[in-house]
């Protein structure tokens, strides 16, 4: 298991432009907005007719699929032994942001290379691709969504990757409020994964709000991680949270005398032509190395 590697992974960015990207998942291509595409022209607007479907957005959160009557409702894409299950939402998304796929990589990477089992904790999980990948390391997980519905969704796609009896805990809660419990409960992790929307609701109707709770989020990880982490991964999507912040938010958060390393950056995903598509920010903790 420690040997998996996660490619290929059946996901191909085919064009981007004018504020909408055209994507390939699997055998199902789609039309999708994009506002990252904003100030860029597609490079090969010839193509886009293989759509099968097209999203646009009616408000910030939600919007319809146009011409979706062909499409079937799920279907799954690979990412080596990872499998993962998709269909279409309200709001654009399918289940998978393929922006994230290098750091699965680096996730697995990093968990097979412990000469003992990791403990993570993958807060804003989502369907679970940070989850499985450290699962397939060899490590322990605990996966923390407040929709109960995607961590069942999460669920279905470690049945479907063969990792169904992987030491991974399913928790459909509130980020804040599992930290808080777990720092009294005396829990301690070795590292941390988390990737926080800009705005959000908990399973109980709590606000999330990135400019005032990551920081008091960030200080409760420090304790949950004994101040000495030996991996953590940060990523954002969130205007004002670019790699020179999440890099000086992990720096200030998880200080150590130990050797580390602590690596940030942009988030992109690379069409046909070779043309980078910004898909958010990254940084990255590493004890030792």
């Amino acid at each position: 298991m420690h040997d998996a590697d996660l490619a290929p992974f059946q996901y191909s960015l085919l064009d981007f432009g004018a504020g909408r990207k055209l994507e390939q998942f699997g055998s199902v291509v789609l039309d999708r907005y994009s506002p990252s595409a904003e100030g860029f022209r597609a490079a090969s607007p010839q193509i886009w007719s293989q759509a099968a479907a097209r999203y646009v957005r009616r408000t910030e959160t939600q919007g319809d699929w146009h011409d979706a009557d062909q499409l079937p409702e799920d279907w799954q894409v690979a990412a080596g032994q990872l499998r993962f299950r998709l269909k279409t939402t309200q709001f654009g998304h399918l289940g998978l942001f393929p922006e994230q796929f290098a750091n699965w990589q680096w996730l697995r990477k990093t968990c097979s290379e412990s000469p003992q089992p990791l403990k993570i904790l993958n807060l804003f999980a989502y369907t679970g691709g940070s989850s499985l990948a450290c699962a397939l390391g060899g490590a322990e997980v605990a996966h923390v969504d407040a929709a109960a519905n995607v961590v069942k969704w999460a669920r279905r796609n470690a049945e479907l990757s063969g990792l169904a009896e992987a030491p991974i805990r399913w928790i459909a809660e509130d980020a804040r409020k599992f930290v808080k419990r777990e720092v009294k409960r005396g829990n301690t992790y070795d590292g941390v994964i988390l990737d926080p929307p800009t705005y959000g609701h908990g399973s109980k109707g709590e606000v999330w709000r990135i400019d005032k709770h990551l920081p008091l989020l960030m200080g409760y990880l420090n304790e949950l991680l004994a101040n000495s982490p030996k991996i953590v991964l940060l990523t954002c999507h969130s205007p004002g949270y670019e790699a020179d912040t999440l890099h000086q938010m992990v720096d200030d958060a998880f200080p150590s005398v130990a050797p580390r390393q602590i690596k940030s950056g942009p988030l992109t995903i690379t069409d046909q032509k070779g043309r980078k598509l910004p898909s958010g920010y990254f940084a990255s903790y590493q004890r030792g190395a």
